[in-house]
């Protein structure tokens, strides 16, 4: 399929030079004429965006997802290579004025430092599906077993 440009912008693109200037780092810390500082531009400025959290650390994997639309039965959790891959469906339904039909296919990457084998999923009475799995266990490096003293 083919996508074409408005007419409004030229055939041969918008020059660089029109687009990077403002996106240039210049003294006092902001961008361009804009009061933008990095981490504003990095960090969402709604609270709640409706995407779903995924945290990892010491504690594990965690996925946080609101599916409060679909019932467990409409829902399927897979690993899938290096992924946790999250599908939703329901046929259509009576939503305030009409019949609405909703789906959707999220994938979340697994770390390696991630036990997948051990990968639990649940939804709360809210309408959260919680996917969690502990990191691996890491054995303690063995100290040699020599009985010479090592050689310096």
């Amino acid at each position: 399929m083919d996508f074409d440009l408005p007419p409004t912008i030229p055939v041969s693109g918008i020059p660089w030079e029109r687009v990077l200037p403002p996106l240039l780092p210049r003294s006092g810390g902001t961008f361009g004429s804009y009061p933008w500082t990095p981490a504003e531009l990095l960090v969402p400025v709604k609270e709640h965006t409706g995407a779903a959290q995924v945290v990892c650390d010491q504690n594990g994997f965690t996925v946080q997802l609101d599916v409060k639309h679909f019932s467990p039965e409409e829902l399927m959790v897979k690993v899938t290579g290096n992924y946790v891959v999250v599908e939703g469906k329901h046929e259509q339904r009576k939503d305030g004025s009409g019949l609405v039909t909703r789906q959707f296919n999220r994938r979340y990457r697994i770390p390696n430092e991630v036990d997948a084998m051990k990968l639990e999923c649940a939804v709360s009475p809210e309408g959260t599906l919680v996917i969690s799995a502990p990191l691996l266990k890491v054995e303690n490096a063995k100290s040699p077993t020599h009985s010479e003293p090592p050689e310096v």
